[in-house]
């Protein structure tokens, strides 16, 4: 394959630990060799566990507020704005509002990335997570 056009509505959704539901867009089936990305949507009052990858990570915030924690320093951003986070350095996002949603678009610098999860130490493919084949 040597490109695609796909449309949130015709990938599933996949809920996440923290009560968010993520989207994978651009994954190894849609023919992605050299990136992931998809979105994500953080209801009011939640966010999702501290985490880090093994490829760089940018983030664009799409609607809403969040608390950006990466590596201990914690930032508010805003709609528009883009968090870049290093492979390997913590981070979470969460939604501070009370009642508007949290939509951010994510990209992963590798289709073969990777999330683990610090509380845990448990990590998997992201691609492979949600069904995705890689």
């Amino acid at each position: 394959m040597n490109s695609a056009l796909v449309h949130p509505d015709q990938r599933p959704r996949h809920a996440r630990p923290g009560g968010a539901e993520t989207v994978q867009m651009i994954t190894p089936d849609a023919g992605a060799r050299a990136l992931l990305n998809g979105f994500t949507e953080i209801p009011p009052g939640a966010g999702i566990p501290l985490h880090f990858h093994n490829v760089e990570e940018s983030v664009l915030i799409l609607a809403g507020d969040a608390l950006v924690e990466i590596d201990g320093a914690t930032r508010k951003a805003t709609a528009g704005q883009v968090a870049w986070v290093a492979a390997g350095v913590p981070h979470r996002f969460s939604n501070p509002s009370a009642s508007e949603m949290l939509r951010i678009f994510w990209t992963y610098a590798g289709a073969q990335a990777t999330r683990t999860l610090v509380e845990t130490g448990e990590t998997r493919p992201v691609a492979v997570e949600h069904g995705s084949q890689v």
